[in-house]
């Protein structure tokens, strides 16, 4: 009878064991289900009552809108943090638009209601290129602060409207969270890294900005020199962006365009590391090409020290055309 009754507490242990293993899979399987890179506008509406998403509206001056934008409409229980000035890129040792330190970050994502369990979906305007790397850099901030769980909205929040969704109006305030972060450096390059690049090689650059700041013919006004990082290859930001959907291309066309980006590391760049967040975003999260980093610095950082190498096709026509009030 001993035996027996152990034999039974020993397949009832198995059992709940075998049960806990699967209750565990199929939630890790949830958990990972649901936080694609790109979400569109019907899966938000469909899950908008998970307890754990957060619908983060990062809308501002850069696409026309910010806090009153938002706050005349905006998706039902979604939240308001604007891009160009709720901190999302700070100065640091008299450079602008560098990545925040941790503490800042814990406290910028924490008072957003934010912690390591949530689904962050960042909301753009859906209104140009321009507008997505503002989402672009927000979701890779968060990822580099260890939030494991984002997406962006499809098409923003003109997708939202054009689909015939509801929309609210007023503000919420987010009840606050204590967010520890567990920083992400695989996704960051820094200015060491690319000099490091310059020497020796072992990645690709990739210089996201359009030709004519590539080229040297015009440049960011924080920026204090004319072209671009030797060697680097050029591969504008816009290119992946459809304008007349506002929305990233097929993943056809995507993979089209970047096969001019050689396999293995690369880093990408810009101004600021606005435009190089959607080349970052499109390689690393859509196209599965994992030793892409961002230089979240990029030319306003590099050319922060004159001894830094650059290479222009800028002219002394160019510089008198300038002076002429006629050019860049």
């Amino acid at each position: 009878m001993k035996t027996f009754f152990q034999f039974n507490i020993s397949r009832s242990l198995r059992r709940i064991g075998a049960a806990m293993l699967f209750s565990a899979a199929v939630a890790a399987l949830a958990a990972g289900a649901h936080a694609e890179p790109l979400v569109s506008v019907q899966w938000l509406n469909g899950n908008r009552a998970d307890s754990d998403l957060v619908v983060l509206d990062v809308r501002s001056a850069i696409d026309g809108g910010g806090a009153q934008a938002y706050a005349a409409a905006h998706i039902p229980g979604s939240i308001h943090s604007d891009y160009d000035k709720a901190g999302w890129r700070v100065t640091r040792n008299n450079v602008p638009f560098m990545v925040p330190t941790t503490a800042e970050l814990e406290k910028l994502i924490g008072d957003l209601g934010i912690d390591e369990d949530s689904h962050v979906i960042v909301v753009p305007a859906g209104v140009n290129v321009l507008d997505f790397g503002s989402a672009a850099r927000t979701y890779w901030t968060l990822k580099y602060a260890g939030v494991k769980n984002l997406s962006i909205l499809d098409g923003g929040i003109a997708a939202w409207r054009q689909a015939g969704l509801p929309t609210e109006s007023g503000t919420r305030t987010p009840s606050p969270k204590i967010f520890t972060a567990a920083v992400d450096k695989s996704i960051l390059a820094e200015a060491g890294n690319v000099e490091s690049i310059e020497r020796k090689g072992g990645a690709t650059l990739i210089d996201a900005r359009p030709a004519s700041f590539f080229l040297g013919k015009e440049k960011a006004p924080a920026s204090q020199a004319y072209g671009h990082i030797p060697g680097a290859l050029s591969v504008d930001s816009a290119r992946f962006y459809d304008p007349t959907t506002n929305r990233l291309k097929s993943k056809a066309e995507l993979i089209a365009i970047v096969n001019t980006v050689p396999e293995g590391a690369a880093v990408s760049y810009c101004n600021t590391g606005h435009w190089a967040s959607t080349d970052w975003f499109v390689l690393h999260e859509l196209l599965g090409r994992k030793e892409t980093r961002l230089y979240a610095g990029s030319m306003v950082d590099w050319t922060s020290n004159a001894n830094r190498p650059i290479e222009s096709s800028r002219t002394k026509w160019d510089d008198l055309k300038k002076t002429l009030g006629l050019g860049s």
